[in-house]
């Protein structure tokens, strides 16, 4: 595995890092006004600078609601504690992956660092209406919008129009991911909006400065589009931020995952993520030594890693393409 050069430097958050709620690195603002109450959130994983640079830029900013509530929070503060960029992986977390935390049973269950992290941060996440969650990837990749199952996520990153890519996936085996927490998870079947919103970006791979790019472009377009910033706010506080709109939007429509059996899973190219596999039945890698097989023509691979390859960890999605 080769090892890539970290260009984004580490911010120093330690002005923020008290934040304005009793909650360490969680700050919030009240318009006073009726809205929708907004929360954005970095560094679930320690080594996903992207994230907290937007969020310091938007406090330095001195960003605040012109309705509704907005709330902007550091998550896994232990694990940046932990961060270098010669050994990035290992400040991922400190026990275990906060973004797989989001169930009841294992928050209540606590015992780890990132269960009793995910505990504080709870009420924050139960009470919004809009989340935003900043992530970036292991490998070099184009940036890629989750948006889950739900229609009204997908139909809230046609109008935001970018970035290019809009994976639509239920998530992992491994665990609940925030975004898909309590009201954000609801699929309301019966065809009833139930007023949330939820999104993950993965803004590129973690040390490239452009992350920071695409991590501020999605924050000014997702405030925007809440209502909890107008534009010309955006446009004053945040120059520069806006990057012009994706030429096209493509939905990837995941319809399985492959896991690791162990850290032995190797596979047959380095693939960067998003390459259109022609053929049902191309041998893609090897899963402590079954050949995996893509399983239908034109499938696309959905963030191919195995810089975390260990058992129970997905390493490669299968997606379906279409134009959004």
């Amino acid at each position: 595995m080769t090892s890539l050069e970290f260009q984004l430097p580490k911010p120093d958050i330690a002005a923020w890092r008290a934040g304005n709620t009793g909650v360490e690195g969680v700050w919030q603002f009240d318009s006073g006004r009726p809205g929708r109450h907004v929360l954005i959130t970095a560094l679930i994983h320690g080594n996903e600078l992207c994230g907290a640079w937007a969020l310091k830029g938007l406090l330095e900013a001195q960003v605040r609601p012109h309705q509704g509530r907005l709330t902007l929070a550091f998550c896994n503060l232990a694990a940046f504690d932990r961060f270098d960029p010669g050994n990035h992986d290992a400040s991922r977390f400190v026990d275990e992956d906060l973004n797989r935390q989001w169930s009841p049973e294992r928050i209540q269950a606590g015992g780890t660092q990132e269960r009793r992290r995910a505990a504080a941060l709870r009420p924050f996440v139960a009470e919004a209406d809009w989340l935003l969650d900043l992530h970036s990837m292991h490998e070099p990749a184009a940036p890629l919008l989750l948006t889950g199952m739900q229609a009204r996520n997908l139909a809230l990153a046609r109008t935001l129009r970018s970035p290019e890519h809009i994976v639509v996936d239920p998530g992992h085996k491994d665990g609940v991911r925030m975004r898909d927490y309590g009201r954000f998870g609801d699929l309301c079947a019966d065809g009833s909006d139930n007023g949330t919103r939820s999104l993950l970006i993965e803004c590129g791979f973690h040390g490239h400065l452009e992350s920071r790019t695409v991590a501020q472009d999605l924050c000014v377009r997702f405030l925007q589009a809440s209502g909890v910033l107008e534009a010309a706010q955006c446009e004053r506080l945040l120059p520069g931020w806006r990057q012009p709109d994706a030429p096209r939007q493509w939905a990837l429509e995941v319809t399985g995952a492959v896991v690791a059996r162990s850290a032995n899973f190797r596979f047959a190219e380095p693939f960067s993520g998003l390459e259109v596999i022609a053929r049902a039945g191309t041998v893609i890698g090897w899963n402590d030594g079954e050949p995996v097989l893509t399983p239908y023509d034109d499938c696309v691979l959905v963030m191919p890693s195995i810089r975390q390859a260990q058992s129970g960890v997905t390493v490669v999605r299968w997606a379906r393409r279409r134009p959004l």
